[in-house]
């Protein structure tokens, strides 16, 4: 049976290191709690080192970090947050004994400065507001909303569920386009080398026997001196239209154009659409039920979409909100949301239970999300099959066309 090592805090808020058997790690959590500690890390034992930073450690501070806090990590510790609070540990000693378990990061000097911050008099949600890097608008308000509802515990309990959830999706929606991104680069790379080192010595002996090329031979060729002469401009292609799309992002019509593209692919599209829209659902209702105001819940969520067409129809949800008018009827003019949604949100608002049929539609888009992927990873390889299939027929016909000529000639 596997060995866990385990680091918590008992009900008098000590940290407690020991180790624990169990067949797995949720079973190794359960019994942890049935001995009375509230787990903040559990690990597999693997023989190494390891273990929590000497507390020495974790008062240094420095380095350079670019970028944000990677959102599994801010999970896990959101998570290991709410723990703790459950325990009745005060903010800043459960904050001291989250930053000592981390590696040097970003979210560890980020964790310093914000516990010194709470102790020198700032709430919590001020200390987060500091640091937009580890703590977007979402968190923050959210946090801000457990505070003056005296709930900070279900507060972080909820943002950790969020984050587990969201981070889930963009998984599932990463893993569908990783598979047919790398076999298609791979088909082209060998397709490449076909045309760069293998055509060429065809065209020599087709241009000895002096023979007539058929058009399709002809096309064969003039793409391979291409990719013989010019091969080097090939990577050019993907990184211009990477720039292209960066420069087209970085203006409001040119972003709105990009989104439209995106939700508009064959396939990829539909994962996308339902993969935003869920999160879009998902944001907006944890933050309604976190206690944050429907217009400032708006904005934060259109902030936190990433996809211009989607955000667009949040604004007409805000404007209508504001004229007194009701939140569904924006959603199905804008033509982005299926009848389904509309209705859940329009009974939604009508039963006063606006958050958790939003949170509703988002499990429903993500069980869809997961059909889809489950349908595409099954049927995408035999269509890379057929596409390879259809272009080396056409590299094999081409070349064997004047070759069966020749033949008939001699």
């Amino acid at each position: 049976m596997p060995t866990f090592t385990f680091e918590a805090v008992d009900s008098k808020g000590q940290q407690v290191k020991k180790e624990i058997d169990a067949p797995d790690k949720e079973e190794a959590m359960m019994k942890i709690k049935d001995l009375g500690y509230f787990p903040t890390k559990v690990k597999e034992k693997s023989g190494g080192g390891g273990g929590a930073a000497p507390d020495g450690a974790a008062k240094k501070k420095g380095g350079m970090y670019f970028g944000g806090v990677p959102l599994a990590q801010l999970a896990a510790f959101t998570t290991q947050l709410s723990t703790l609070q459950d325990a009745g540990l005060p903010i800043v000693r459960s904050i001291r004994i989250l930053e000592g378990q981390l590696k040097p990061s970003l979210l560890k000097n980020t964790l310093s400065e914000v516990a010194d911050d709470v102790e020198g008099g700032s709430t919590l949600s001020e200390a987060f507001g500091k640091h937009p890097k580890a703590f977007n608008r979402l968190y923050v308000n959210m946090i801000k909303a457990g505070e003056a509802g005296g709930v900070l515990d279900v507060i972080l309990e909820r943002l950790a569920l969020f984050m587990e959830k969201d981070l889930k999706l963009k998984k599932k929606i990463k893993g569908a386009l990783v598979y047919p991104c790398v076999v298609t680069v791979v088909a082209v790379l060998i397709v490449a080398g076909i045309m760069k080192f293998v055509i060429p010595a065809f065209k020599k002996m087709f241009e000895e026997t002096g023979l007539e090329l058929p058009a399709m031979t002809q096309l064969l060729l003039t793409m391979a001196g291409f990719v013989e002469n010019f091969w080097w401009t090939l990577p050019l292609f993907p990184f211009l239209m990477w720039v292209g799309i960066k420069i087209a992002n970085s203006t409001p019509k040119g972003a709105l154009f990009v989104d439209k593209v995106k939700l508009h692919l064959p396939v990829f599209g539909i994962i996308i659409r339902l993969g935003t829209i869920s999160r879009m659902c998902r944001t907006l209702g944890t933050l309604i039920a976190s206690g944050v105001p429907i217009l400032e819940a708006l904005t934060i969520t259109r902030d936190a979409l990433g996809n211009a067409v989607i955000a667009a129809a949040i604004d007409d949800v805000h404007a209508s909100i504001r004229e007194g008018e009701s939140i569904a009827r924006p959603l199905q003019q804008s033509g982005n949301f299926d009848d389904m949604l509309v209705n859940m949100v329009d009974i939604g608002e009508e039963t006063g239970e606006l958050d958790k049929m939003l949170i509703k539609i988002a499990d429903n888009y993500d069980n869809d999300v997961d059909v889809i992927v489950e349908a595409l990873t099954s049927i995408i390889e035999p269509i890379l099959i057929v596409g390879m299939g259809i272009t080396v027929g056409f590299i094999v016909i081409a070349l064997f066309m004047p070759l069966l000529e020749l033949i008939n000639k001699l």
